[in-house]
């Protein structure tokens, strides 16, 4: 049997735990990756970046945390008085992301967020939402609401978003936070108001009908006038016309019609300055 010495056990020993030191942490697309290395005695330290998809290769006792630099979206719920002390609700939408660079991520790991090296990427970013986005951004967003009326919040409700967005950049600056955008929607007005709001629009139609009923009215009325006027002028122009002669021409013309005519006798009476005749007819076997 062979013989091993204490050295030599001792030897293979250490690099058997040398070797179980050996690492290759690697960091997926979408990535940054925070690399520590760590120590067997004493505490570890910052090693480096990388941005996935890589890997730092062989190194001893190296580890990575990876940020995900892809936009995160976060929806908080919350609950104003506005400044007609009325409890509106509704929600806040944010679209966020750590900022893509080594420096950002750095920065991020260190100072917003806090890990034990067991947490997901995600964990990570929520932990760090919480800790400076999550209070500001609801204090932002009811400093806006409490400023307007609850029943013109609907009317504001791109505009407060646009002003939330605003303020929440300004203290977002110099921070590895990117503030993509923000929307405030989805409100719910307690049940008396959403009746209140329910029964005006109702109301409001109703006299929408009824404005256009009234409308409708005076345009007939307005034709009814240019009809009258119209036959008012015609009238008063044939009147103009109606002169004695053009009446003695038209007697005449209706006498020699009647002349052609088998089925009646005309009987013709002089009458008038002119001897114009008036005109009877008498049908045959009377």
């Amino acid at each position: 049997m062979k013989k091993y010495t204490i050295s030599t056990i001792i030897g293979a020993l250490v690099l058997a735990v040398m070797l179980g030191g050996v690492r290759n942490p690697s960091t997926p697309a979408g990535y940054i990756g925070y690399i520590k290395q760590g120590a067997w005695v004493g505490t570890e330290r910052f090693y480096g970046m990388q941005t996935g998809p890589s890997s730092t290769g062989l190194g001893w006792l190296l580890s990575v945390t990876n940020v995900s630099i892809t936009p995160y979206a976060y929806h908080e719920p919350l609950e104003v008085l506005s400044r007609d002390n009325l409890q509106v609700r509704f929600q806040i939408h944010l679209v966020w992301r750590v900022q893509p660079t080594h420096a950002a991520v750095q920065a991020f790991i260190e100072k917003y967020t806090t890990i034990s090296g067991q947490e997901s990427a995600d964990k990570i970013a929520e932990i760090a939402y919480a800790n400076f986005l999550k209070d500001p951004l609801r204090t932002a967003t009811r400093n806006e609401a409490q400023s307007l009326d609850a029943l013109l919040l609907k009317e504001r409700i791109v505009e407060i978003g646009r002003a939330v967005e605003a303020a929440m950049r300004i203290w977002a600056h110099d921070t590895p936070f990117d503030i993509l955008s923000i929307v405030v929607g989805d409100i719910a007005y307690p049940a008396m108001v959403a009746e209140a709001v329910a029964r005006k629009m109702s109301a409001t139609q109703l006299l929408e009908q009824k404005l256009t009923e009234i409308e409708i009215e005076k345009r007939e009325k307005d034709k009814r006038i240019i009809q009258a006027e119209g036959i008012a002028a015609a009238m008063e122009v044939i009147q103009r016309q109606l002169t004695d002669q053009y009446l003695q021409h038209e007697a005449i013309e209706a006498q020699k019609a009647m002349l052609g005519s088998p089925n009646h006798t005309t009987i013709y009476i002089p009458v008038g300055p002119m001897g114009v005749p008036l005109v009877s007819t008498i049908p045959q076997g009377k």
